[in-house]
């Protein structure tokens, strides 16, 4: 979700960030998982010598905007295809949402969840047109930020589009129903390290008596803390006087995404995801939760269901990324959060987008 100048900075910020941690096992399905951390298991470790010559990213939550996808539904039929699939899952006009808001509708969890996602691979075909097959075909690795990750998932096959919009829709419902629960939120904290912005939230949860954590760690300098309003408001309060943060900003965002205060989330989407077929990734594709690619299926489904309460590791995704023969990136979907990331972490990596 939401996620640099200090004006590039702010933006990349406040659009990027939302959403993940506690895991809990439903059934057989989610039970598959190996006692060390990231679910990961002898049968899982078809992807651990990755190539990431050619990276493709997706956004998350955040990146969406009224007049998203407009021109690339009126110069690409499968483009406005997908949309027109979405629209009767969802039940409403996704698209006419999307290019005409109202901006409020556009932004809630339960709209922009699916948005995002169907304008993303709404991209997929822009690149697909423009480029030919072989352009989409030369990805090696993806990778989605929170949300995005369903989206990359979609991208290498191990998810279809129907079951994708199936469960960004369930996610977001799930998601905005717990965030109703509890009066709670996110900040994003600019110019610290992380030991720093953990010291932050450790006094601003003292100091408030509520909780407040990591929540999304972007790139060093750009994290996003997450956790009971009291406690988000102590933290844009102490942070720069006290912590010599450059700027604390209140995110726009439904709740305290990324931490256990989405756990009610969890079993909704455990119940979508037992019953949604998901393959072998054709390529692989980094997790959010431990930062590396998996290749089980149901050790993606467990990682996804945790995601919901567990940080998003991107600072140490993206090093993963680098660390794999990287030789290009591009992002996919509306706006340029990822590879404004990408930037700031190495500014030498060569990157480019396919916006709608």
């Amino acid at each position: 979700m939401a996620p640099f100048a200090s004006t590039m900075i702010a933006a990349v910020a406040i659009s990027t960030l939302k959403y993940a941690f506690a895991f809990q096992p439903a059934s057989p399905t989610f039970a598959r998982r190996a006692v060390s951390s990231g679910l990961r298991m002898a049968s899982d470790d078809d992807y651990a010598d990755f190539s990431s010559k050619v990276s493709f990213m997706f956004p998350g939550q955040g990146a969406q905007f009224v007049g998203m996808c407009d021109d690339v539904c009126k110069n690409v039929p499968a483009a406005k295809a997908l949309f027109d699939e979405a629209s009767e899952i969802l039940g409403y006009d996704l698209l006419e949402l999307c290019t005409a808001g109202p901006k409020e509708k556009l932004d809630s969890t339960v709209v922009s969840q699916p948005a995002i996602f169907v304008a993303s691979m709404a991209a997929v075909e822009k690149l697909r047109a423009e480029e030919g097959q072989e352009a989409v075909d030369a990805a090696t690795c993806a990778m989605g930020l929170s949300l995005g990750e369903y989206s990359a998932l979609c991208f290498a096959d191990a998810i279809s589009f129907a079951d994708g919009v199936k469960v960004t829709k369930a996610r977001g419902e799930a998601m905005q129903a717990a965030s109703d629960a509890v009066n709670s939120g996110m900040a994003s904290i600019i110019g610290l390290k992380k030991d720093v912005v953990d010291e932050l939230c450790a006094a601003a949860s003292e100091q408030s008596g509520e909780k407040v954590q990591l929540a999304n760690l972007l790139c060093n300098g750009n994290y996003a803390v997450s956790g009971h309003m009291d406690a988000i408001d102590k933290v844009c309060e102490i942070a720069k006087p006290e912590f010599k943060a450059r700027m604390a900003i209140k995110l726009a965002v439904a709740g305290a995404f990324h931490t256990d205060f989405m756990a009610p989330a969890v079993d909704s989407l455990k119940e979508v995801l037992e019953v949604v077929e998901i393959k072998k990734p054709r390529i692989p594709v980094i997790s959010n939760v431990d930062a590396k690619p998996h290749s089980d299926p149901d050790v993606i489904k467990g990682l996804l269901a945790q995601q919901v309460t567990a940080p998003v590791l991107w600072e140490v995704s993206m090093q993963s990324m680098l660390d794999h023969g990287f030789e290009e990136a591009k992002e996919l979907g509306p706006g340029k959060v990822t590879t404004g990331v990408l930037k700031r972490i190495n500014k030498a990596a060569a990157s480019s987008n396919v916006e709608v």
